[in-house]
């Protein structure tokens, strides 16, 4: 029977792929993330499934190698976290390109509600049985413009939702999707006609802090920015600037750019040493969830499903069509 090594796991996880592996495969679960270090453990092993904030670098490539595990199934969309160009020819990676794009849309959407008509703020005041409204005020949804970058799956869930909301939607995207009612802009105008910019791209070279001080130089005053997708989409420290000027009038964010030794864990009894982590959350216009807008039981099923089809795919020599190579 192949064995399989399972990083960075948690309860929630071990449900879905411990029912759908009907004894096809030996699942061993890792609490701790993978790195060139806990990579060491996989001598044993035939394949590998990580998360996004695994760091399999070329060091834990070469570990990967070394042990002769064949194949990397990340049970994500995501894969920026993996060194590509290091795996080439070496060992197989693979994803689960859809799970639930609902799951995410919809978390965009909640987030967005909470940080406009400060939900939070206003379920701490009534548990202390305060209920004053004074400084709860937000705005109207409908009719304003959201301006959608990365219209995949998920981006085009969320279109749908806003217009649910009857909101106007442009989007941009360097590959549009063809034959289809979305109204594609340049970055420049979006960001000057957009009173909410929801971020749903992959983190690749080009969007890497896409959202800077240049960037938020040109928005609307008072957008709000909501992020599901990778933290270093948002320059932080000048989405921190722009909260200060009032420019942003709130963020809703479930990812950051340094979460990868943070997000996923119970950290309320260790001193957190990252300022900027600490004034967003200290910021009362800004909502941080911590990368929970997968969380759900559809999406989980789906992960477990899509990520031992893969592994069976692998080990039964059939395509992979779910793997992501190195491309120049």
């Amino acid at each position: 029977m192949k064995r399989i090594a399972f990083f960075d796991t948690k309860p929630y996880d071990r449900i879905w792929f411990d029912e759908y592996n009907d004894g096809r495969y030996e699942l061993v679960y890792f609490e701790g993330k993978l790195n060139h270090h806990s990579a060491k453990v996989t001598a044993d092993f035939d394949g590998v499934c990580a998360f996004v904030n695994d760091e399999v670098d070329a060091k834990t490539i070469d570990i990967l190698e070394k042990n002769n595990v064949g194949i990397l199934a990340m049970r994500s969309a995501g894969f920026s976290n993996v060194d590509l160009k290091a795996a080439k020819d070496r060992i197989k990676v693979v994803r689960v390109p859809a799970y639930s794009p609902y799951a995410v849309a919809e978390h965009a959407m909640g987030l967005l509600l909470t940080v406009n008509r400060k939900l939070a703020r206003a379920v701490s005041r009534t548990r202390d049985f305060n209920f004053s409204i004074n400084g709860l005020m937000g705005v109207d949804l409908y009719g304003k413009t959201v301006g959608v970058i990365g219209t995949g799956i998920i981006g085009r869930v969320f279109i749908n939702i806003c217009r649910g909301f009857g909101m106007k939607v442009i989007a941009y995207d360097p590959y549009p999707v063809k034959d289809s009612e979305i109204e594609y802009v340049d970055l420049d105008t979006l960001f000057e006609k957009s009173d909410v910019i929801s971020l749903h791209c992959p983190l690749t070279e080009s969007s890497y802090h896409i959202l800077n001080e240049q960037a938020f130089a040109k928005m609307k005053k008072n957008v709000f920015i909501i992020n599901t997708s990778r933290g270093s989409l948002i320059d932080t420290a000048a989405l921190l600037d722009a909260l200060n000027s009032e420019r942003v009038r709130g963020a809703a964010l479930d990812v950051y750019e340094e979460e990868t030794d943070l997000f996923f864990e119970d950290m309320s009894g260790t001193l957190i040493k990252d300022d900027t982590l600490t004034l967003l959350i200290s910021n009362p216009n800004v909502v941080l969830t911590s990368h929970q807008a997968f969380l759900t039981e559809e999406a989980l099923q789906a992960i477990a499903r899509k990520t031992l089809d893969n592994f069976d795919d692998y080990f039964n020599g059939k395509p992979l069509e779910n793997e992501v190579a190195y491309k120049k």
